[in-house]
């Protein structure tokens, strides 16, 4: 069946109009870090007169802008490895192995995507300063772990079972264990379904604001949302400085996206067409 031009010019129309509202707040926020606060008052979605680039150097004098990036970034990196390493190993397993309690160790999983972990907000802080872990990043690494390996053992899993188990087989043949049969034939061809547990578990990672709140108070050990907290004070803000941060600190997200754009798409809608 063939598309008209008049239909595909109308669904050109309809994305482009997707992507400028999906896209707008994101290039407001690149302009009003160019402006000072008195223009983002007056004009706020206005063009900027000049370029002022006086809230970025503020943001680099006012906080440890810096040792808030390297933190994120730390936090994110080390999670997000963890989550892909013990995710395939532990979906691997359930997948390919058969056993009894298979079936409940799958459930055990989903049940941290059942169960939401900030209803036990009080209990972690406590396990927390039990392991001397509170105002420590390790304490995040923890908690980020345990929230992101349910979602994906329920993405690998599934992707898993699509995999023939001939591969398998004739590794087995070759002399492979069955780690070097994950490591050398399976995870290639997993790239689309790790891709999309990593761009999901990064951002969710990269923009928590409630837990570093509750368990870092050190100013140098925060991550950049809660250290962008300091930029309120009670009877007012500096946005221009405050816009100049979530600029920054939004471009590790972008990067990451367009670098694994194609793998997170293909996991999307893999299994979809046959």
């Amino acid at each position: 069946m063939k598309i008209g031009v008049g239909t595909r010019v109308w669904q050109y129309a309809v994305f482009t109009v997707f992507a400028f509202i999906g896209l707008y707040p994101v290039l407001l926020m690149l302009l009003s870090s160019l402006k000072t606060n008195i223009d983002i008052f007056k004009n706020p979605i206005s063009l900027p007169k000049s370029i002022n680039l006086d809230s970025y150097h503020k943001l680099f004098d006012q906080l440890p802008y810096f040792e808030y990036v390297y933190n994120s970034v730390f936090v994110t990196v080390v999670s997000v490895a963890i989550i892909l390493v013990v995710g395939a190993m532990a979906s691997f397993y359930i997948a390919r192995f058969n056993f009894k309690w298979n079936g409940f160790l799958f459930f055990f999983f989903l049940l941290g995507m059942m169960i939401p972990i900030k209803l036990g907000i009080v209990p972690l802080f406590m396990l927390m300063r039990s392991l001397n872990l509170l105002n420590s990043v390790g304490s995040l690494i923890c908690i980020y772990t345990a929230i992101g390996i349910p979602i994906s053992v329920l993405i690998l899993t599934g992707f898993f079972r699509t995999v023939p188990s001939a591969l398998e087989e004739a590794a087995r043949i070759d002399g492979c264990s069955d780690f070097g049969i994950l490591w050398r034939v399976i995870i290639p061809l997993m790239r689309p379904a790790l891709g999309t547990v990593m761009i999901i578990n990064f951002i969710q990672v990269w923009n928590d604001f409630f837990f570093p709140l509750i368990f870092i108070q050190e100013e140098t050990r925060k991550t950049i949302p809660v250290g962008m907290l300091t930029l309120f004070s009670e009877y007012s803000a500096d946005w221009s400085v405050l816009f100049a941060g979530l600029a920054l600190s939004s471009l590790p997200m972008i990067l990451l996206f367009m670098l694994a754009s194609k793998q997170f798409m293909e996991g999307l809608t893999s299994g979809a067409v046959k």
